[in-house]
């Protein structure tokens, strides 16, 4: 089956429907799958949920689909850097469940490993905890945390092969293994797309039984937050 597509419109052709839930990689501004993003906007898709560690900024990342009031919840751990993000969210216009970032990648990670539900402790005491079932275990309280599974993931790797095996470049790693492994389909974009015999099956992070579909783009390089010192 042939795995690779010309552009980000074609692998996400017949793939997108209102009301989806979408899993996208991601930290701050590494790893975000942009291409993938400015297709969704494109298609003008809605009533969408994310499950993401962040927004991206406002015009970058997730940040887009919220200019266009795409995204109507957000599963995420961390929301600053979006002043859009925040006014929707105090407005009422966007709904919001906040996840820690540990939580957050295992939800991933077990709804793609067919584990449905797990307890933590992790939030146990704050409102994280509120509405969750309680259990105690060896004198400890834990709550029980949901599994995600998405409609679609995207994610952005380094390098891969046309089957889909993948490379994440350092901080790029991040959510995007967990967010490729929940999704019902997954779509990858990649930054260079390499023949199966360069790259070692010890060195592969995500194995490409876990990708559907990927393509080879164009990519920024973004800084979050720039901070200098004075020589």
């Amino acid at each position: 089956m042939n795995k690779v597509f010309s552009d980000a419109s074609s692998a996400l052709d017949g793939l997108l429907f209102d009301g989806m839930m979408i899993a996208a990689g991601g930290f701050g501004l590494c790893g975000i799958p942009e291409l993938l993003l400015q297709a969704i906007k494109e298609n003008g898709a809605k009533k969408l949920t994310f499950a993401s560690n962040n927004a991206g900024v406002d015009d970058f990342g997730i940040g887009i689909l919220l200019q266009t009031r795409q995204v109507d919840k957000m599963i995420s751990s961390y929301v600053g850097e979006n002043a859009e993000f925040m006014r929707q969210y105090l407005s009422g216009e966007l709904s919001l469940e906040f996840t820690p970032q540990g939580t957050l990648a295992e939800r991933m990670r077990a709804g793609g490993c067919g584990i449905p539900a797990f307890y933590t402790q992790t939030g146990v005491g704050t409102v994280i905890a509120e509405g969750k079932e309680h259990k105690d275990f060896d004198g400890r309280t834990y709550i029980m945390e949901n599994a995600i599974v998405a409609d679609l993931s995207i994610v952005k790797a380094w390098k891969a092969d046309p089957t889909g095996n993948a490379i994440f470049r350092k901080t790029a790693r991040n959510f995007n293994p967990p967010a490729a492994m929940c999704g019902k389909v997954c779509v990858m974009e990649v930054e260079q797309i390499v023949d199966p015999d360069e790259l070692s099956g010890d060195s592969i992070h995500l194995p490409g039984i876990y990708v559907h579909r990927l393509i080879q783009g164009e990519h920024e390089k973004r800084i979050e937050q720039r901070t200098v010192r004075n020589a």
